[in-house]
Formats: C-alpha cells, sequence, structure tokens
C-alpha cells in the first residue's frame, strides 16, 4: 500500500464519485466524527457523487441515509439500498429527508430466505461457544450478522468456525470490522455497487470505475479494492492486512473518521486544482 501522501498530483483528477464503508472508515468507536462528517458535507459541494455501502442493517442504516449528505446508503452487503430525496440536500444540516427503500430480491424470496436464515443464526448460537447475534439484529432484512468485535470478542477460530456454517448452509459470508454477516443470493459489496449506479445513475459502473474512489477498513472490502483502481484504506487497515488477498492502492495516515476527512481533503484539493473544476 502506497501512502495516501504519496499520490500523484492528477491521480484523481477525473474522480466524480465515492463509495465508503461505515463502520471504522466514517465511524470512530462507533459514531461519525465531525470531521468525517464535514468531510461528506466537503465533497458533496465539490460535485461529488457519495454512496456509503456497508453490512450494516437497513434499519440501523436509515437515520444516516436522512441526515447524510449521500446520494445513497447500499445496506446489508448490497441487498437493500435507501435513496433521499434530492430537494433535501438542499436543507439545513441534521433535518430529516425522505427515503425510498429498493431491494435487489423480491418479496417471495426475501421472506423464505428469511426463515432458512434465522434457522442458521440459532444453529450458529447453539454450536459455536461465544457466538452471539449483533444487537443490530432486529433491523435487518436479507442477511444475519454474529457479532466478534462490537460489543463482543470472538477469538479467530470461533469466526473462522462460524463463516465455515454459513458456507455449509449454502450463504455468503464475509467478514467485517465488526461483524460477521451471511446471506443468501449472489449479491455483494460490489454487485450493490453495480446496482446503485444503474438505479440511481442509469449508467453501467464497469465502464467507468477509474472515475470512483472506494474507501474501506477490513476483510469484506477485499472485493472492492481488487476491482477499484483508486482504492484507499484508512489506517487502521493495518489490523486485517495479513488476512487480505487484495489490499487497496493507498491507505492514509489516521485511523477511522480522521482517515477518511485526510482522504477527502487530498480529493477536494486536487478537484480546486483541476482545469475542469
Amino acid at each position: 500500500m502506497t501512502p495516501l501522501s504519496a499520490l500523484p498530483g492528477t491521480a484523481w483528477s477525473a474522480v466524480h464519485g465515492v463509495f465508503t464503508d461505515i463502520d471504522d472508515t466514517l465511524t470512530t468507536d462507533g459514531a461519525i466524527t465531525p470531521d468525517a462528517l464535514q468531510a461528506l458535507g466537503e465533497l458533496k459541494a465539490a460535485g461529488l457523487r457519495l454512496i456509503a455501502i456497508t453490512g450494516r442493517p437497513v434499519g440501523w442504516s436509515e437515520p444516516f441515509a436522512a441526515t447524510w449528505p449521500v446520494d445513497a446508503i447500499v445496506a446489508e452487503n448490497g441487498a437493500v439500498a435507501l435513496i433521499p430525496d434530492q430537494i433535501g440536500l438542499q436543507r439545513a444540516p441534521g433535518v430529516r429527508r425522505q427515503l425510498s427503500k429498493i431491494y435487489q430480491q423480491d418479496a417471495t424470496l426475501r421472506a423464505a430466505q428469511y426463515q432458512r436464515m434465522q434457522q442458521v443464526l440459532a444453529h450458529i448460537e447453539a454450536t459455536v461457544p461465544g457466538a452471539r447475534r449483533a444487537t443490530d439484529s432486529p433491523g435487518r432484512e436479507t442477511d444475519i450478522a454474529i457479532d466478534h468485535s462490537e460489543f463482543c470478542h470472538l477469538p479467530q477460530a470461533a469466526i473462522e468456525r462460524c463463516v465455515q456454517l454459513m458456507r455449509a448452509a449454502g450463504m455468503n459470508a464475509t467478514v467485517s470490522s465488526i461483524h460477521i454477516n451471511g446471506w443468501f443470493g449472489p449479491h455483494n459489496k460490489l454487485e450493490g455497487a453495480r446496482w446503485i449506479v444503474r438505479r440511481l445513475l442509469g449508467r453501467d459502473l464497469d465502464a467507468e470505475l477509474a472515475r470512483w474512489i472506494y474507501v474501506g477498513d477490513s476483510t469484506n472490502d477485499q472485493l472492492m479494492f481488487e476491482h477499484f483502481p483508486h482504492s484507499v484504506g484508512v489506517a487502521n487497515i493495518a489490523r486485517f492486512v495479513p488476512q487480505l488477498t487484495h489490499l487497496p492502492r493507498y491507505v492514509t495516515a489516521a485511523e477511522r473518521g480522521a482517515g477518511f476527512a485526510e482522504l477527502a481533503a487530498r480529493l477536494c484539493a486536487q478537484r480546486r486544482g483541476s482545469p475542469d473544476h
């Protein structure tokens, strides 16, 4: 990984949007810090598209989608998205916007898969010592989550066992900085990004990957690190480097929300210096 400070002066001159993880990328100790929130506002004011993409549940994401200056939040690893009304972008900070909620799967399929996932979740809790469902589970509609670092600590062997049980049941499974997520279906963060760009902008993400930045911090971001030529890890990604096959191209000096603010300052400075802006 190259330090962000070594980024070439014109490397991001053509960038027009940012995808970002939320937990431990935008947030610090579970909350967005003033510098990270201000960074979102500065990026939006600079004319950039902003889309958060997270393993967190859609219910947990709603207050942030309604108040943060983002174009959308894609939740539950790509399965569901919250899109704020655009008129609300001009409202005073903190005022809630109206949200539209869209899904990749139809209601019948979601209902059937939900029942199967609850059975897997109960089995994991009964067979893996210390495994407990994440406290945000009531807000989840299309996946399940086991807490490994938010309010409890699971050893690596238990984390790996949870992943094995999810996959043995035919589920996809990823590990974020705080949770082990499992779900049925082909979606993931990358597919969710492709989907929301089609739905929101009517464009093909793969045709314009070089015009987007992805920012993340853990193993469930590595598919995005692999595909986005402009990928950035906030400094706390160091914890997961031994487990990553695909690393981000750049890394910030600061951790979590301060790292995101560092990236935003760099990007805004480049846009101010570009002849097109």
